[in-house]
């Protein structure tokens, strides 16, 4: 097996954007086997596709918070030492950040990655020995699975496919068929209304769906508080790490979400999915549209309710 390491550290979106290139991978190169340098707090992501067979964790959100610290340079250079311990066939930067070009050097093997043109911060494109160009007007997906190609030697072709598994039902699950209320996501411009969600559910508990409100941060709790205490019956699930995330909506009946990592996590699950879009192009940053998956909303629009509602139906009727 030929050792490859990958460059993509956060957030939860670009990680889950990056599996269907892992997916073309397997099929055109089964001799690899694929190491991930991901954010501690995403470490649970990459494992998730069969293709990886460790994950190596970088605390750079932490560290840069304390620099001057002792212990974040033992950590730092724990991670070289992992780093240069293994000899790697490639190491691929699919970030093209210089947070991730930097370990990326750190490396016992040829670092690739976005030209100059191609990538988000030119600077760290000086890193790479070996450069690609990738249009920038592709969907992040896609770019991934471009880069992928060109740094292994195939073309890219067909479909995306993820490739990846939930697990088990979760204990704590209600019995039957259930919806999942995907409502937080990191900017407030983001956001659908409460009340629109409130309308939703309740017209989903009509169809005879149960509703789970997840959340993550203590904002987000309040809001699911806010809203599980307007929808009867509706279950506020508990505190759940990104693998227990993934098993909630990998057996969900719909699922209905923001701009946010898990709505991308439940497009890669194939459920039937309505992502809402307030304050960004979903042509862009929106889940791939499938039978059972469709984006609604751009910058500046609200999606109704009906609207979501009939887009929902459609994709839980494919």
């Amino acid at each position: 097996m030929k050792n490859v390491l990958l460059l993509r550290t956060s957030s939860m979106g670009d990680l889950i954007h990056t599996w269907p290139a892992l997916t073309d991978l397997e099929r055109h190169r089964p001799d690899v086997t694929v190491s991930w340098l991901a954010e501690e707090g995403f470490a649970d992501i990459p494992g998730l596709h069969p293709l990886v067979s460790r994950t190596i964790p970088i605390a750079w959100r932490r560290w840069r918070k304390a620099l001057f610290k002792a212990a974040t340079w033992r950590e730092i250079r724990a991670l070289r030492h992992t780093l240069a311990a293994t000899r790697w066939e490639l190491v691929l930067d699919a970030q093209g950040l210089l947070k991730s070009a930097i370990p990326g050097r750190w490396a016992n093997g040829p670092l690739a990655g976005y030209d100059r043109a191609s990538i988000r911060e030119p600077l760290a494109s000086r890193f790479y020995e070996r450069r690609y160009a990738v249009s920038r007007q592709l969907s992040a997906i896609e770019r991934n699975r471009q880069l992928f190609g060109a740094a292994f030697g195939y073309r890219p072709e067909g479909a995306p496919v993820f490739g990846i598994r939930c697990g088990e039902r979760l204990a704590w699950l209600p019995q039957g068929d259930y919806a999942v209320l995907l409502h937080a996501t990191s900017r407030d411009s983001k956001l659908w209304p409460e009340m629109h969600w409130i309308a939703l559910a309740q017209a989903l508990q009509q169809q005879g769906l149960a509703i789970v409100i997840p959340w993550g941060s203590a904002a987000e709790r309040e809001r699911a508080q806010r809203l599980a205490a307007a929808i009867p019956g509706a279950l506020l699930a508990p505190k759940m790490t990104l693998r227990e995330a993934a098993a909630l909506l990998g057996h969900a009946a719909a699922v209905i979400g923001v701009d946010t990592g898990l709505t991308h996590l439940a497009n890669a699950l194939d459920v039937p999915l309505v992502a809402i879009y307030t304050d960004t192009d979903p042509a862009l940053t929106g889940v791939v549209e499938t039978a059972r998956a469709a984006n609604i909303g751009r910058a500046g629009d609200i999606p109704a309710v009906d609207a979501v509602l009939a887009l929902l139906a459609r994709v839980r009727g494919a």
